[in-house]
């Protein structure tokens, strides 16, 4: 799998990104899995992790700091991301957002003792809290790239006008936003998010890529249609529907985030980088999905 520059100021990354948004605590075992999984992820080319102080109940990160601690890689062939914004009521029994400065300096260094490491690749604010000052959130920002902390910047789950107040407050530039796009939910390319991303020289990170499973099982309404069309056109290309479904987010020219404990769905994502589909083919499942 090929590296590509997320935005033109960098870094690379490679064209699918492992996520662990949907990975629980399972003590020792998660560990054993993670770098099993990790291990995997590097022979295929895919050396982009994305994580957030929230995974797990905020017990992944440490997972994953055990799993670089181990050497099993080296720290400087993987790219890793990690976000905050989200935090936990006091009762426990729900969440709110939060972008202010104390609150991101802090999560930084809670997720740099965690990982194990000296710097996070990219940081990104996950939600955006409007009650927060956008100058105090873009100076807390800048002040964890430069302390050397964090090389870049980024968003998750922004909306266009959203994601233009905080650049506006910035210097540096924020190299992508993490979006929710798949062949059920199209809404990222029809509300202008995509083109807002590559309008900044950034691309766009596609999660819940395959729709939470949503088109493998595909038994009524627009899952079904989409998974008839998807089976129909996965023939043409040798290809299965899950290899082709990836294979449109990549050919928008977004990076999707695959989260799956399955070696066969990660393999699949990664081979869906060699798949070019034909201009008419990804039209073709782009107007069954806004019209079905």
């Amino acid at each position: 799998m090929k590296k590509v520059y997320l935005s033109d100021s960098g870094p690379k990354v490679s064209e699918a990104i492992y996520g662990f948004w949907r990975w629980e605590n399972l003590g020792s075992q998660t560990t054993q899995k993670m770098e099993q999984i990790v291990n995997l992820c590097l022979e295929l080319g895919i050396n982009t992790f994305d994580h957030a102080d929230i995974y797990g109940d905020f017990t992944i990160e440490e997972h994953f700091g055990k799993v670089i601690a181990s050497k099993s890689f080296r720290r400087e062939d993987i790219v890793l991301f990690s976000k905050c914004g989200i935090r936990k009521s006091d009762n426990g029994k729900g969440f709110y957002f939060d972008n202010s400065r104390d609150y991101i300096v802090e999560s930084v260094d809670n997720s740099l003792k965690k990982l194990k490491t000296d710097y996070i690749d990219i940081f990104l604010l996950n939600q955006s809290d409007v009650l927060a000052d956008p100058e105090q959130t873009a100076m807390a920002l800048a002040e964890v790239v430069n302390s050397g902390k964090v090389n870049h910047i980024g968003v998750a789950n922004f909306n266009v006008f959203q994601h233009k107040l905080l650049a506006s407050y910035l210097t540096i530039p924020i190299v992508t936003n993490h979006i929710e796009l798949n062949v059920m939910n199209t809404t990222a390319i029809e509300d202008g998010r995509v083109d807002f991303i590559k309008q900044s020289f950034s691309k766009p990170l596609a999660w819940a890529p395959l729709a939470g499973g949503e088109i493998f099982e595909g038994k009524e309404g627009k899952a079904a249609v989409l998974k008839a069309k998807l089976e129909s056109i996965s023939k043409k290309y040798d290809a299965n529907i899950e290899q082709t479904a990836v294979a449109w987010l990549i050919q928008l020219g977004t990076l999707p985030i695959i989260g799956s404990l399955s070696e066969t769905r990660i393999k699949n994502a990664a081979s869906a980088a060699q798949i070019k589909l034909s201009q008419q083919d990804w039209y073709d499942i782009y107007q069954t999905t806004v019209t079905s």
